[in-house]
């Protein structure tokens, strides 16, 4: 069987970045108002709430497009680990009811968006030619 690490890369763009922009999409339509509580409990402007929409709109929109990836990538990356710091921290060492690590799912986003940056988007991508790419 050949490998076609190319259409791996875009299964793993769609199956990365969709979910991601649900949440996004979410944010839009309730707010983001939690998020800005949260802010001004660590001491920090309640305004940088709304950088979430970068790493759950624009950044998955560019993942799952093949757009800029390596930069998409640390945005997703960066808004994964902000998410773990700011929300999360508690449930650092901690499993689910079902056994599993309690931050496997933004871990597993997290980790992604990482090889996003080292592997770039693939052939099946919209833009190829830049350092970002």
């Amino acid at each position: 069987m050949n490998r076609n690490i190319d259409l791996g890369i875009l299964i793993t763009r769609i199956a990365i970045g969709f979910p991601m922009l649900v949440y996004g999409i979410s944010k839009l339509i309730h707010g983001v108002g939690f998020i800005e509580n949260m802010m001004v409990e660590k001491n920090l402007p309640s305004f940088l709430a709304y950088g979430v929409f970068m790493g759950e709109i624009i950044a998955p929109v560019m993942i799952i497009a093949g757009l800029r990836i390596r930069l998409a990538g640390l945005v997703f990356a960066a808004n994964c680990f902000t998410a773990i710091v700011l929300a999360q921290t508690g449930s650092l060492f901690k499993l689910n009811e079902f056994g599993g690590w309690a931050l496997e799912l933004l871990a597993i986003y997290l980790l992604v968006g990482l090889s996003f940056f080292f592997t770039g988007a693939g052939k099946y991508a919209i833009s190829k030619g830049h350092q970002w790419d």
